[in-house]
């Protein structure tokens, strides 16, 4: 999975996770990819720091910037994070939560055999309905390669405890 920093027509900057560069070319080919503030699919990738991680991948190596006393009010003001920005994830897990929630409510659970179920379906030899279930990342990709649309359902921080 690739995480891309995106930044619409409006200045609009957010972010958004693809299974690949490829799979996030061919969604905004497809106009796939919009705003979540404004609706434009008019997207484009905004630069991105890289993401550093620690020992044994836990925690970044570099903690985050705080606002220092030596900072100046603009720099201070870019480095603190604003209450609009904590208010737009709350609002975004909530909807990532409430997606989830209808999906595992509607859809029948496969579990591994996702992929199987999935390739009947797309290739008529089982009534299409909706599903839900694992896939290694191998598999997705097989998927993916054959023409057939699979997304991951969203994880959230707190469905890991």
């Amino acid at each position: 999975m690739i995480r891309y920093a995106l930044r619409c027509d409006r200045s609009h900057d957010f972010e958004s996770w693809f299974q690949s560069s490829a799979a996030y070319d061919q969604q905004v080919k497809r106009k796939l990819v919009t705003c979540p503030i404004c609706g434009s699919a008019k997207v484009d990738k905004a630069i991105m720091a890289p993401r550093i991680v620690g020992k044994k991948g836990r925690g970044r190596a570099t903690p985050p910037l705080e606002p220092t006393a030596t900072m100046t009010a603009p720099e201070a003001a870019q480095s603190a994070p604003t209450s609009l920005l904590m208010a737009q994830e709350r609002e975004l897990r909530a909807k990532l939560k409430e997606l989830r929630d209808h999906i595992v409510k509607n859809a029948d659970n496969v579990g591994e055999r996702f992929a199987t179920e999935a390739r009947a379906m797309h290739y008529g030899d089982k009534e299409h309905r909706p599903i839900y279930g694992e896939a290694s990342p191998d598999e997705a990709k097989s998927l993916i390669d054959e023409g057939i649309e699979v997304s991951p359902l969203p994880t959230l921080p707190e469905d890991r405890n």
